[in-house]
């Protein structure tokens, strides 16, 4: 009796046949539906994936006639496109008689490097590095182990540069030092006298005879009175 009241009551209020039956016909149409858009969609984005290949295609072909467009037939010589044993010229002809060339494209102004790594006009005390963003504090306790203060790191970390005289003096020291020895010794010349010659500047000066000239044994006769060496000892006659 209990298995047959078990079975009438599953089939009478548990699994309903119709119930179900009706419920397997909704889900089949409701697949239907679902196909049929799924595959709308996939027709339409094969659609739009081949207009947007076609699109690159067409720009890349653009790009590419206004790149040869110096191929481009005149009024004397026909183009590489446009052969004259053709019936008609090629596609890519009329391509290139549409589109533009390209312009050159400027490049951008650099501005100069403003900053060095170290200035040789400065003293060498004076020498440091660029500023740099700081860095995190270090902790004031001192960690476990083998390690330094940290007031001494600190002082080790910020100390300044002491570069050494190769690098503080300047590439063309050499230079500068023989301009600056040949500045000095004409600012230095021994006499500034400026020589007029064709002014009256000279007129009222008194004339300096040479050493030679006006010395105490007398003024030399070669060179004033007579130019050759005379010896009347060897003289044959008087005349």
């Amino acid at each position: 009796i209990q298995k047959r009241w078990r079975g009438y009551y599953v089939r009478k209020y548990t699994h309903n046949y119709y119930a179900l039956k009706k419920y397997l016909e909704a889900v089949s149409v409701n697949n239907e539906i679902v196909r049929k858009e799924l595959n709308e969609y996939a027709e339409m984005k094969e659609k739009e994936e081949k207009r947007k290949e076609l699109e690159k295609k067409q720009k890349e072909k653009d790009h590419q006639a206004r790149k040869m467009h110096y191929l481009l037939s005149t009024e004397q010589i026909a183009g590489v496109y446009n052969s004259p044993f053709r019936k008609s010229p090629d596609p890519m002809e009329l391509l290139l008689r549409k589109s533009k060339p390209l312009s050159h494209r400027k490049k951008p102004a650099q501005s100069p490097r403003t900053w060095a790594l170290c200035d040789p006009s400065h003293s060498a005390g004076s020498l440091t590095f660029p500023a740099a963003e700081p860095l995190p504090p270090i902790v004031t306790q001192k960690p476990q182990g083998p390690f330094r203060d940290p007031i001494e790191v600190l002082q080790q970390r910020y100390k300044p540069l002491e570069p050494t005289l190769r690098v503080a003096a300047p590439i063309n020291s050499l230079e500068k030092a023989r301009e600056e020895i040949k500045r000095e010794e004409w600012r230095n010349r021994i006499h500034d006298n400026e020589f007029l010659p064709f002014s009256s500047y000279h007129k009222n000066e008194k004339y300096d005879p040479s050493i030679h000239r006006s010395g105490k044994y007398g003024q030399e006769t070669y060179g004033i009175k007579h130019f050759r060496e005379v010896q009347p000892k060897k003289w044959i006659t008087d005349k």
